[in-house]
């Protein structure tokens, strides 16, 4: 089975300098996939140089670009040209799996929303990606589509992610655990609590509150919180782990000595290096609508962006969208009360 994404090579910092080479790398990783390259067709086609002939790679011209800084609203109404909605546009016609940008992030999720839709039983999209760990990563959401949440919106979070966990990386019966300040039930605010409540009642594998270390120390496979407190962890982690890289650089440079010793250790500090980079990570669900579509982080290099069509790919192939429709259609059959009386 050919799987097909459409990339919005237009969006992010770079543009088409980067988003190009790291479909033609991808291509070159995954012989089943082929590629729609949307955006403005001159710009693109030089850089495929010997792969423009290549039959898995087609180019869709989008006249219009949505800037970093444009407001969402005026991306949706008044850019109907751009490569970031003629991407998504591919989606909802059935011409491509999964959408990729790395464009405008208030952008993406209001037209991603406008254009595919919700999936029944689900009010709200959400941001979900992975975050590493000491056991290897966890999965986490809302990354920041959803400043405020009611409980039934985290419960839905959590039936999401879980089933994604499911396709993606084949566990039956993932853990799922809610951001809290404490792992006592009486800790948290009001929508915690009444959301742990939820997930508790629901068919999950549901192992409670976790604190923002446990994130790290792999004790859910799921880590449920809103768009606000899990843009922030997500943004300090990232910072924290920029810091202590360059902290780290810093002191091996001090003195001979240290040039030395970071000499000596240079394997240990590459693996490190590779184990903790944020670009392995890179790529974050939209879940919940009607259509896959990844966002990328803006500052995306080739390998960053290429894990971000891996992970749209991902989720095109392992069928995250019907695992969801399926298991939200039971939960409902099998208690309506928790949806509609949370």
């Amino acid at each position: 089975m050919t799987t097909r994404i459409a990339i919005d090579c237009m969006g992010g910092d770079h543009g088409p300098s980067v988003t190009v080479p790291a479909a033609i790398q991808f291509l070159a990783e995954h012989p089943s996939a082929n590629l729609i390259l949307v955006g403005q067709e001159d710009a693109l086609r030089p850089l495929l140089g010997t792969h423009a002939s290549d039959a898995r790679i087609r180019i869709i011209h989008a006249s219009e670009i949505v800037g970093m800084d444009e407001s969402p609203a005026l991306a949706l109404r008044n850019k109907k040209d751009s490569s970031m909605r003629v991407a998504i546009n591919q989606v909802k016609a059935g011409e491509a799996d999964a959408c990729v940008s790395a464009g405008n992030t208030g952008a993406l999720m209001a037209i991603s929303r406008f254009v595919l839709k919700m999936l029944p039983g689900i009010d709200r999209p959400a941001l979900c990606g992975p975050l590493p760990t000491v056991k290897g990563h966890t999965h986490m959401l809302d990354l920041g589509a959803n400043v405020d949440c009611g409980p039934e919106h985290l419960l839905q979070f959590g039936i999401m992610a879980a089933m994604l966990v499911a396709a993606t990386e084949h566990k039956e019966r993932p853990s799922v655990g809610i951001l809290n300040i404490g792992e006592e039930d009486i800790k948290g605010n009001e929508v915690v609590k009444a959301a742990a409540a939820l997930l508790r009642q629901s068919d999950l594998n549901f192992i409670g509150n976790v604190e923002g270390d446990g994130i790290y120390r792999g004790e859910a496979d799921v880590v449920v919180c809103d768009g606000f407190v899990g843009n922030v962890a997500l943004k300090t982690s990232e910072g924290l782990a920029q810091m202590l890289a360059s902290s780290l650089r810093e002191e091996f440079k001090r003195n001979w000595l240290t040039k030395l010793a970071a000499l000596i250790a240079i394997s240990v500090l590459n693996n490190f290096k590779k184990r903790f980079d944020h670009r392995r990570y890179n790529g974050a669900v939209l879940l919940g609508l009607k259509g896959i579509s990844v966002k990328s982080h803006g500052s995306a290099d080739r390998l960053a962006f290429g894990n971000a069509i891996s992970r749209a790919y991902d989720a095109a192939e392992n069928r995250v969208l019907e695992r969801i429709t399926t298991r939200m259609a039971q939960t409902t059959k099998a208690s309506p009360a928790i949806l509609e009386n949370a």
